[in-house]
């Protein structure tokens, strides 16, 4: 009797211990938008135990608030995270329509395109530098402890009233040779972060000359989320340049107990050589009285009560008395070339007045100008930040703008 011949269903059927099972496993690797998606997911799991956003009781609660105080302020976040924001927490999100030529346009794998057959021999996913620095931004970051993260949160929550008082300023984030540095509050990916420490000692052999030079080394950096990196200078700069970020700005009590100004101007070896000062006049003549955000700025060595107490006496001060606005002390021995420098920049708004003394001879004050005392503060913090050769004073709009 002639064998029966198995067919391929008959193989199948016949595979008792499952060796021809196939069974798919799913990548277990998420994406940016499922991290994201989990990281709202928390606020809503929150939301629905205790039925009230989270506050900062806890530095667990701390976290999810700052989250979510992030996700509102981002408007390409918020479009990804409507579907699931069941406790309406961002509010309207205005979503848009796509088109079918949105569909075509957004065929990353040119799977539509016939003529892009032989693209899967092209390497178009092969990770990038700037890819590198990102997966080290987010990779290297460990949640801290809660006793640990403490004195952080309360800086970062005062940062925050800083700038809500209008004492700092969020700044577009340049020059990292410059800008980037110990000490210093930033914004990466809509989280402020607080670079506590950076060892910039390259220990690689062998690098190239051109690298060699160029500032990198692991750095300490807190976030405001309670977690903390060790990441490369470099990954920080170039998360910063690459995510839109920001620099937060020193404020202006700091300014005022130690004026430090890293322009070229101070060196290592510099001592306190004296104040900046700020004044108003007290003068009733009509031709100064009249005048609004009138200040004198000014320069002494010693003590500037001991310089302005024989005021009245004195064409500098308009032969008049002047009360006391503002003084910073100075770190640097050509301290005088702060004063200059500050005349400088606000030159368009220097008094120009003639006044004539009891004797009949013309006076022409020269360190007196015409300008909101916020301007001046401003200023200084731009020579602070080496930002003021960007910048000019624009008289008529009475405001510093950008060149």
């Amino acid at each position: 009797m002639a064998k029966k011949k198995l067919t391929i269903d008959d193989i199948f059927n016949d595979d008792d211990f499952g060796l021809l099972d196939s069974n798919v496993k799913a990548s277990t690797v998420k994406t940016d938008e499922e991290r994201l998606i989990d990281s709202f997911e928390e606020i809503n799991v929150f939301i629905d135990k205790n039925d009230r956003e989270p506050n900062k009781s806890s530095m667990s609660e701390y976290g999810l608030m700052a989250k979510l105080k992030n996700f509102r302020a981002n408007e390409s976040q918020k479009k990804i995270l409507k579907p699931f924001d069941r406790h309406n927490l961002l509010g309207h999100v205005e979503m848009e329509k796509q088109s079918i030529d949105d569909i075509f346009n957004d065929d990353d794998l040119g799977l539509l395109d016939p003529d892009k057959d032989l693209d899967i021999f092209k390497f178009k996913h092969t990770p990038q530098p700037e890819d590198r620095a990102d997966a080290d931004f987010v990779a290297q970051r460990k949640p801290m402890k809660e006793k640990d993260f403490l004195q952080y949160e309360e800086m970062f929550q005062k940062v925050h009233k800083e700038i809500k008082e209008g004492k700092r300023k969020i700044l577009p984030f340049k020059d990292v040779e410059k800008h980037l540095k110990e000490g210093q509050f930033y914004i990466a990916d809509g989280i402020m972060l607080f670079l506590e420490r950076a060892n910039l000692k390259r220990e690689q052999e062998n690098l190239k000359e051109s690298t060699l030079n160029r500032k990198d080394g692991r750095t300490r950096v807190i976030f405001e989320n309670g977690t903390l990196s060790n990441m490369l200078y470099r990954s920080l700069s170039k998360t910063l340049y690459n995510g839109n970020g920001k620099m937060i700005t020193n404020t202006y009590d700091k300014i005022e107990q130690d004026l430090f100004v890293n322009s070229g101007l101070v060196q290592e070896e510099d001592v306190q050589s004296g104040w900046i000062y700020v004044l108003k006049t007290k003068s009733t003549k009509k031709e100064l009285a009249g005048i609004k955000d009138l200040y004198k700025i000014g320069f002494a060595s010693g003590s500037v009560d001991d310089r302005i107490k024989n005021a009245k006496n004195e064409a500098t001060y308009l032969f008049a008395g002047v009360k006391k606005i503002a003084t910073y002390k100075v770190y640097n021995r050509n301290a005088d070339k702060l004063e200059g420098l500050l005349h400088r920049f606000l030159a368009n708004a220097c008094l120009d007045i003639d006044l004539f003394n009891e004797k009949g001879q013309r006076l022409n004050p020269r360190e007196w100008f015409v300008v909101p005392f916020e301007v001046i503060e401003e200023t200084i913090q731009l020579i602070i930040n080496e930002n003021i050769v960007n910048y000019v004073y624009d008289p008529i709009s009475k405001k510093i703008k950008f060149k």
